[in-house]
């Protein structure tokens, strides 16, 4: 998928027939969370915090989402999708004269800092027509009062049943839509008089509102509107997520976690989570995790928060954005199969925990399935323990394991938008083979990185499933076996890759030792 929503239009690219398949694609993140300005629920990847902050301007004491997007960028992360979300936010309002009635145009982008205006002139108009104009818009930065952004609609009309009629045009603005009520004349030029090249501007008679502080509603959204956490349908993958608290003294709500993980487990993508603002010691970091009843291998906790050093604030804070950071650096660095205890692998030194855990405390803390922060050498803490909150479970216990896991979702997710080019080919064994060849020379590759335990992998495709039901569509189906580094044994897993989708499948018939030694390469 290109890397923004144009316009609400997403395309989706698929990956050429054949082609190697991309080992070392850069870890990508997505936060959801409430900025002082931008798009509202549309994914914008950002790059560097200065992409973050030309686009949503910069920390605010209101929101967590900007000082999380910073931890991320100082702590090595590279790529990360934005989704701004809000409560009851509003748009400026700009209202241009129209003989009586008025050309109201309403800021696309809710918010204080959005500052934009309008002009309109009749130039290249013939004068005899009263219905044509000129549309001219601009956005200015806050700070500076630059012009960053400007658009033009020419020859555009004020009547609705009109071929040109500015509502229609307006929407493909990025920064106004036309409201109600619709003027019942050809707005008022407001170019200056006798100087038909100097536009004057009309600015917003309403200012646009920040809202109100966030609710589990607005960071869940809804998935028919593909709002808040759902607007993530409009990207083809990110690996993890990320909610920064909803406000400076209330944590994610326990049904926004369940919430999120449930759509995380679905698009094959972890989920981190802070520990509460409550958890003054380890004991109470693990008992409260068995009280929140969290047990899955697609989230991400850690304990304890962290604070400034030397610094008069001494309040605890969330540190997920850093978390993210450092497993993006993981990946790049060392591979998604490698323990996230790495020695180049630290906070920065600004960042100390909140709470000293002792040694002793750290494995319990590992069992309840919390990552550990503690003070490491030359002032720099480190996160320790490389676990998911996998617990009680028979079902994949080696899950528990952070590496293991998002090796296999790595995996998994990678041989899936890599092979979708086949579903559009005729089936074939010829087609099985290509298919068998592309994804086995992806997990060679793999193993010559030593993500593999022996370099040890299997895989079969049928290319035709000859015994589906006649209205199950044209499909395959791809059979993978390896044993990630440091597993006990083999996994195996199914992928039945249709053009309606994929469904991955773990399977409980791993083969054999001699059977996987058999596929080395």
């Amino acid at each position: 998928m290109s890397d923004a929503a144009d316009r609400g239009i997403t395309v989706t690219e698929m990956a050429t027939m054949d082609q190697p398949i991309d080992v070392l694609r850069e870890t990508t993140a997505a936060f959801v969370g409430r900025a002082l300005r931008g798009p509202l629920n549309e994914p914008v990847l950002v790059n560097s915090l200065g992409d973050f902050r030309r686009r949503f301007g910069d920390s605010w004491s209101r929101s967590s989402l900007g000082p999380a997007v910073q931890q991320f960028f100082e702590h090595g992360g590279k790529r990360l999708y934005i989704v701004r979300v809000a409560n009851n936010a509003r748009g400026a309002l700009i209202c241009l004269p129209a003989s009586g009635s008025a050309l109201v145009l309403r800021a696309l982008e809710p918010g204080s800092t959005e500052r934009i205006r309008a002009a309109v002139d009749y130039d290249g108009i013939d004068a005899s027509n009263d219905e044509l104009f000129n549309l001219t818009l601009q956005r200015l930065d806050p700070a500076s009062s630059l012009v960053i952004d400007q658009e033009f609609f020419k020859k555009v009309s004020y009547k609705r049943d009109s071929e040109q009629f500015v509502g229609d045009a307006l929407l493909t603005s990025e920064m106004v839509r036309i409201d109600s009520p619709l003027p019942t004349h050809r707005p008022e030029s407001s170019a200056e008089p006798n100087v038909p090249f100097d536009g004057h501007y009309v600015e917003p008679s309403q200012q646009g509102a920040d809202g109100h502080e966030l609710s589990d509603y607005d960071l869940v959204g809804s998935q028919k509107h593909q709002a808040g956490l759902f607007a993530l349908e409009k990207v083809d993958r990110f690996d993890l997520l990320y909610l920064p608290p909803p406000g400076k003294h209330r944590d994610v709500g326990p049904m926004t976690v369940l919430a999120a993980e449930l759509y995380c487990r679905g698009r094959g993508a972890m989920l981190i989570i802070d520990p509460p603002d409550t958890w003054h010691s380890a004991q109470a970091a693990v008992s409260g995790t068995r009280d929140l009843g969290l047990a899955s291998p697609n989230l991400i906790g850690y304990y304890p928060r962290m604070q400034q050093r030397d610094s008069a604030d001494s309040e605890a804070r969330v540190a997920g954005g850093a978390v993210a950071g450092l497993i993006c650096k993981l990946d790049r660095t060392y591979g998604a199969w490698n323990d996230i205890a790495q020695p180049d692998l630290a906070f920065n030194r600004s960042l100390r925990p909140a709470v000293k855990v002792d040694e002793a405390s750290m494995p319990e803390l590992f069992r309840a399935g919390l990552n550990v922060i503690a003070a490491g050498p030359a002032g720099q803490s480190r996160l320790h323990g490389s676990v998911t909150l996998r617990r009680d479970s028979d079902a994949h216990k080696q899950f528990a394991s952070l590496p293991i896991r998002r090796l296999c979702l790595q995996v998994l997710k990678t041989i899936e938008e890599a092979t979708r080019w086949a579903v559009f080919e005729a089936d074939s064994d010829r087609l099985a083979e290509r298919i068998r060849v592309q994804v086995t020379s992806y997990l060679a590759y793999l193993a010559d990185l030593g993500a593999f335990e022996d370099e040890q992998f299997f895989v079969e495709c049928d290319a035709g499933l000859r015994k589906r039901e006649p209205d199950t569509g044209h499909g395959f189906a791809i059979f993978v076996a390896f044993q990630p580094r440091a597993s006990r044994e083999p996994l195996a897993f199914t992928l039945h890759q249709t053009a309606a989708g994929c469904r991955i499948a773990s399977s409980a018939f791993a083969p054999s030792r001699a059977t996987l030694e058999s596929q080395t390469i």
